[in-house]
C-alpha cells in the first residue's frame, strides 16, 4: 500500500468506481441493501424453496385467490374514488379561501400520522352496528323507525321496507379503511401542480369563448392528469399493503372480506410459514410491478405535464 492509498481508495478500485465519485455513496447504498434489498432477497429465496408446483398450489389456492380479489379489487375502487375526490379537495384548497382552511389542509395529512390501529378502532366505533353512522342504517335504527311511522299513515309499498345495511365487519368496512389511509396521496400529489398552474391560461381560454367545463377538460386537466394518476397509483399501492386498520374494521372471514395481508398473518398464527411466505412473495411481485408503473407515470408527468 502506497502512502497515498487508503481503504476507501482501495474499495473504489476493487468495485471499479471512479475516484471522482464521493465516498459518501457507500452509506446510503449499504443502508438500502440491508433495509430493502436483503429482506426482499430473503423472502424470495424462502419462497423458492417450496418448488414451482408447491408454490403455484399455494399461490392459487381458493382462499388466496379470493383474498387477492378482495384486496386488489377494493383497493382499485377506492383509488379511483380518491382520485376524484382528492382532485376536488386539492382544487378547493388551492383555488378558494374559506374559514379554517389551514385546519382542513393540515387534517388531510392526519392518516399519515395516525396509527393504523387507531384509525381502524375509530372506524369500527363510527360504522359498527351501534356506532354513530352504523346505527342509523341498522335494522333497529331511526331510518327504519321513520319508514315504519310513515307507512302507518302513508300506505305506500316502498315505505314497507326495512334497511339492514352493515358497514363495519364487511367488505364495506375494508373499503372505508382503504379510502381513509390512501386519500392524502392524491391530494398532496395534485396540490403542487395546481399551485403552479397560471390563472392567465384559464382567462385566455375564457376570452376565446371556452366554457368553464371546456376550460377544465381541455386546458387544466391535461397537465393535472399525470400527477393525479401518480397519486392514484400511490394510493392504490398503499391500500394493497394496509393491515392495521382493516384487521379491526373487518370480520377477516375467508371468502367474505379477508384481505391478503391479514391472510399472511393468519398463516403465521397457524405456523404455516410456507403459505405465508408464498403469499407474501406474490404481493411483493405485484408491489414491484406497481412501483414500476408509478415510476413510468412520474416520468410521463415530467415529460408531458
Amino acid at each position: 500500500m502506497t502512502a497515498t492509498s487508503s481503504p476507501v481508495t482501495l474499495l473504489r478500485q476493487w468495485l471499479g468506481v471512479s475516484a471522482r465519485l464521493p465516498w459518501i455513496w457507500i452509506l446510503p447504498t449499504a443502508y438500502l441493501f440491508f433495509m430493502l434489498l436483503l429482506p426482499t432477497i430473503a423472502l424470495l429465496l424462502k419462497a423458492s424453496t417450496e418448488g414451482p408446483v408447491r408454490f403455484w398450489t399455494i399461490a392459487t389456492s381458493p382462499i388466496a385467490l379470493d383474498a387477492y380479489r378482495v384486496t386488489f379489487g377494493t383497493a382499485l375502487v377506492t383509488a379511483v374514488i380518491n382520485g376524484i375526490f382528492g382532485l376536488l379537495i386539492a382544487w378547493v384548497l388551492v383555488r378558494y379561501e374559506f374559514p379554517f382552511k389551514k385546519v382542513i389542509d393540515a387534517a388531510v395529512d392526519l392518516p399519515f400520522a395516525l396509527p393504523t390501529s387507531v384509525a381502524g378502532l375509530t372506524l369500527a366505533t363510527v360504522y359498527s352496528g351501534n356506532g354513530w353512522i352504523g346505527s342509523i342504517v341498522a335494522p333497529d335504527g331511526w331510518i327504519n323507525a321513520l319508514l315504519a311511522y310513515l307507512h302507518r299513515y302513508i300506505k305506500l309499498d316502498i315505505l314497507n321496507t326495512r334497511l339492514d345495511i352493515k358497514i363495519a365487519f364487511t367488505q364495506w368496512g375494508v373499503a372505508i379503511a382503504m379510502l381513509l389511509i390512501s386519500l392524502p396521496f392524491v391530494v398532496r400529489t395534485v396540490q403542487p401542480v395546481l399551485t403552479d398552474l397560471e390563472r392567465e391560461i384559464e382567462e385566455a381560454a375564457w376570452c376565446l369563448g371556452a366554457s368553464k367545463f371546456q376550460t377544465f377538460w381541455r386546458v387544466l386537466l391535461p397537465p393535472i392528469m399525470p400527477a393525479a394518476l401518480t397519486g392514484i397509483a400511490l394510493g392504490f399501492s398503499r391500500a394493497v399493503g394496509e393491515y392495521g386498520s382493516v384487521v379491526i374494521v373487518s370480520s377477516n372471514t375467508p371468502y367474505k372480506d379477508l384481505i391478503a395481508p391479514v391472510l399472511i398473518f393468519q398463516r403465521l398464527e397457524q405456523y404455516d410459514y410456507a403459505g405465508a411466505t408464498v403469499i407474501g412473495a406474490v404481493l411483493l411481485g405485484l408491489s414491484l410491478a406497481l412501483l414500476v408503473l408509478i415510476n413510468l407515470l412520474q416520468a410521463w408527468g415530467r415529460r408531458y405535464g
